[in-house]
């Protein structure tokens, strides 16, 4: 049974789920769906074209599936996705697709805090933790397990690798490479994360590879191509050092320095 403020707003045309919670002065739009089990705190709005999953948490003053801030959007039907087990914190704002890709998408399990910003056209991966106020620009990918700290930008196009973190207050620019933690200003390599990986079941061997494919990458006697052919001569079997020669070679914007 459905638990509906009498101050919310929420159209008849709207899909809602079994077993949601609508807290006070909240409105939700016609194109909407929420899924099963859901929350939805007081003064939040959900806006044509949001889609909620399973058990999402949406707190107070969120912002689902506003306009995009891009002065080439012309008002055409897009998306904001919200899958299955994310938590949104206040005055967190995400905004749906343009053309170019017709959505936004946050995965599965995610933490977005406080303040924090998704733009149009973005896709966050699962697992994926983004701190107080890290704002995050158009077309940027953010792959799995990403750990990003507090007021941290993006800027748009970027591509954050699979089980990297960021550390808080900095810039990202270029691209950060899977696996490794990214600090200093301007943003650099600063090893390989290697307490995530070993709280996400990566065994000695494995993490072993990374940083030795990490050292030829950052190394002082190779460029990237070298290092690339050094890689895939000596640990081209390794799952995870392959994810990071694909990263390396559908990188546009190049990856951070050292």
């Amino acid at each position: 049974m459905n638990k509906i403020h009498p101050t919310a707003i929420v159209s008849s045309k709207a899909e809602i789920g079994d077993n949601v919670t609508v807290l006070p002065y909240s409105i939700i739009e016609d194109d909407v769906v929420v899924g099963n089990d859901c929350l939805i705190g007081p003064h939040a709005v959900l806006y044509n074209g949001a889609r909620l999953g399973n058990r999402v948490k949406i707190h107070q003053s969120v912002s689902v599936a506003h306009v995009p801030q891009d002065l080439k959007f012309s008002n055409e039907e897009s998306l904001f996705i919200v899958d299955d087990d994310t938590v949104i914190h206040e005055f967190v704002t995400l905004h749906r697709g343009t053309k170019d890709t017709g959505f936004s998408r946050v995965g599965k399990n995610c933490l977005l805090m406080a303040y924090s910003h998704v733009a149009h056209d973005v896709i966050v991966g699962d697992n994926c933790i983004l701190a107080n106020g890290v704002q995050i620009a158009g077309h940027v990918t953010i792959e799995d397990y990403v750990i990003i700290g507090g007021m941290t930008p993006v800027h748009q196009f970027c591509i954050v690798g699979q089980h990297a973190m960021i550390g808080g207050g900095f810039r990202v620019v270029q691209d950060i490479p899977p696996y490794i933690l990214a600090a200093s200003e301007p943003l650099k390599f600063s090893g390989l994360n290697v307490i995530g990986l070993r709280r996400r079941g990566f065994s000695n061997e494995e993490i072993a590879a990374l940083k030795k494919a990490y050292g030829y990458i950052y190394g002082n006697t190779l460029n990237v191509s070298q290092a690339k052919e050094k890689i895939l001569e000596e640990l081209g079997e390794n799952k995870y050092v392959q994810n990071v020669i694909e990263f390396l070679n559908r990188s546009k914007r190049g990856i951070i320095g050292k």
